[in-house]
């Protein structure tokens, strides 16, 4: 009889499908629950929509499915589900991160709390309120500075200030932003230093407290704000290899701050003449559809090892295999309607391009960082070396026209 994972994603995740082709070729039954509002919760087959906001209620509802069915895993494919899934995890006496370690990877003050704790080279960081005197705060940062929300992923709701100006209007920016997203304020953010430096993504996974890397991604464009919109990753990454095992070092000893026993792990550094600096890490997955640059052993994806490792399938090999690779997360040039999108063919067309994938659909209102967590698409290459990949990646990009229609605002 197979064995039944359940997902815990989003209606709009990029990785779910990725995971759903990896059960397919294990034999592995998956079940999804998916994140929504609780006015159109319910049930249908191997889909159920809950609201992950209503911990209590969604934890009683997939312990009434456990009880169906056994499950051998409970699986955060997103950030949104990971203390769900530690939560149920822990009811149903499956291996997991404890909800703690969950927690903390999800909340940015706690996780800067236990990297200061353990010693983890990390940036100073202050808690603020959107309701605090803002002018007066802004007189007893230390600038430069990066301001964020607490738990938004994909850098939204980051951005850097350089000054008091600078820190008033970004603290109000997130104020408006978190507003619309979780309702009226006030909100707690954070402020921390800069941290200057070439910026690298690590992935990893975490067997009994033990970061294996899997792979490391240089991110050749400057990411120096004032907002932290990511573009390019290649790997095998370029640094030299002590710098990449001291990455390594830092990722395993700020993993093992936080709690995280288990699973995958992301995580995003700075490196400069200090060393490696921990930015911040997940217990997930690369987002968007990243991972399909990495391929393990003999051409398993990175979902597959997750779901061998959470189910006690046999893991055949964590070497990476094949050449270089990578992605561009193509950026929203600015805010409007999609109108079309020219010189797809062409892009596709460049030496060492695997594919060119535009997600963002037409006739769709495109919402540019800080304020939105989506991307126009992805392109993926593939080449002999990292740099060829870069260049390949670059060469179809320009290839690359949008058609932008301003938005057009609604009057009541």
């Amino acid at each position: 009889m197979a064995q039944r994972v359940l997902l815990l994603t989003t209606p709009s995740s990029y990785r779910l499908p990725a995971f759903l082709e990896a059960g397919e070729r294990l034999g592995i039954e998956l079940l999804v629950a998916e994140d929504m509002p609780a006015a159109l919760a319910g049930r249908a087959g191997l889909r159920i929509g809950l609201d992950f906001a209503d911990e209590a209620g969604a934890t009683r509802t997939l312990l009434t499915v456990a009880a169906e069915a056994p499950l051998a895993a409970v699986i955060a494919v997103d950030d949104s589900g990971s203390l769900l899934a530690a939560r149920v995890s822990a009811a149903l006496g499956l291996p997991h991160n404890r909800p703690e370690a969950a927690e903390a990877a999800r909340d940015k003050y706690r996780m800067r709390q236990l990297f200061a704790q353990a010693g983890v080279p990390s940036p100073a960081f202050r808690l603020c309120s959107t309701d605090d005197d803002l002018a007066a705060l802004a007189t007893r940062i230390a600038y430069p500075c990066v301001v964020k929300p607490l738990r938004l992923n994909g850098s939204r709701g980051v951005i850097r200030a350089d000054g008091p100006e600078g820190f008033v209007a970004a603290a109000r920016r997130i104020a408006r932003l978190l507003d619309r997203l979780e309702g009226p304020g006030p909100h707690q953010f954070l402020a921390e230093a800069f941290i200057p430096g070439f910026e690298v993504a690590l992935e990893g996974l975490i067997d009994r407290g033990r970061l294996q890397v899997l792979a490391l991604f240089d991110k050749p464009d400057p990411l120096d704000g004032p907002f932290f919109e990511e573009t390019i990753y290649v790997t095998p990454s370029r640094l030299p290899p002590e710098v990449q095992q001291a990455i390594g070092e830092v990722a395993a000893r700020a993993a093992t701050a936080v709690g995280l026993e288990r699973g995958p792990l992301h995580a995003e550094l700075r490196v400069n003449e200090a060393g490696p600096w921990m930015v911040e890490l997940a217990g997930r997955t690369i987002g968007g559809l990243c991972s399909r640059t990495l391929r393990f052993g003999t051409d398993a994806s990175l979902e597959e090892l997750i779901l061998r490792q959470a189910t006690g399938l046999p893991v055949e090999s964590l070497s990476a295999a094949g050449s270089a690779g990578g992605v561009m997360m193509i950026p929203i040039p600015g805010p409007g309607v999609l109108r079309a999108v020219h010189g797809v063919a062409e892009a596709r067309a460049v030496p060492g391009i695997e594919s060119v994938e535009i997600t963002a659909p037409l006739h769709y209102p495109l919402v540019p960082l800080p304020e939105g967590d989506a991307y126009l698409g992805f392109i993926f290459a593939r080449g002999e070396r990292p740099e060829q990949v870069e260049a390949a990646l670059r060469a179809s990009h320009d290839l690359l026209a949008f058609e932008l229609m301003p938005e057009i605002p609604v009057l009541s």
